[in-house]
């Protein structure tokens, strides 16, 4: 896909989202069912995963990391942004890896410590691309992937989450 191509597929949407601004309100959903032992499948649309506790926590290992899935819809969303960015302003990516990781105490997830925090610490997300991008193009491309990035900006900025919880 090229700029003209994405911006023909991109325009009619965005000539509605500024006419019709609750249009642009969309949401996305995610189901689960809790499973044998402990673990949860989750419906994504395309395939069924099954999470489980990490290798950390007393998991096998079999089972994704809910941790670990997080960082990859990080990675996904990261990667399809930088895509979307380059093609519109014209930068070339001719081939390129995106990556994340995250430090984790365990301790705050087990309990053993009140102290220690539950959840990611630190995460860290790099790209490493081979592309004709000037250093002027290099810095918009991470601004605007890191402006445009759902994922990204979720973390990066938080949202409530409100739990609701049935007994049927």
């Amino acid at each position: 896909m090229n700029a003209t191509e994405l911006k023909e597929l991109q325009t009619p949407l965005k000539d509605k989202y500024r006419e019709q601004p609750e249009s642009a309100i969309i949401t996305l959903k995610a189901h689960g069912n809790v499973g044998e032992g402990i673990s949860c499948s989750v419906e994504t649309g395309r395939a069924l995963s099954e999470a489980g506790l990490h290798p950390a926590t007393g998991g096998t290992g079999l089972q994704l990391c809910s941790g670990d899935m997080l960082l990859q819809a990080l990675v996904a969303c990261a990667g399809v942004t930088l895509k979307a960015v380059a093609t519109a302003i014209g930068v070339e990516i001719i081939e390129g890896t995106v990556s994340a990781e995250g430090d984790l105490d365990f301790k705050g997830t087990l309990g053993v410590s009140k102290e220690a925090p539950v959840g990611f610490k630190n995460i860290r997300l790099s790209f490493n691309l081979q592309s004709n991008a000037s250093e002027e193009q290099l810095a918009s491309l991470r601004k605007l992937t890191e402006r445009y990035c759902v994922v990204y900006q979720t973390l990066v900025n938080g949202v409530g989450i409100e739990t609701n919880y049935q007994l049927s």
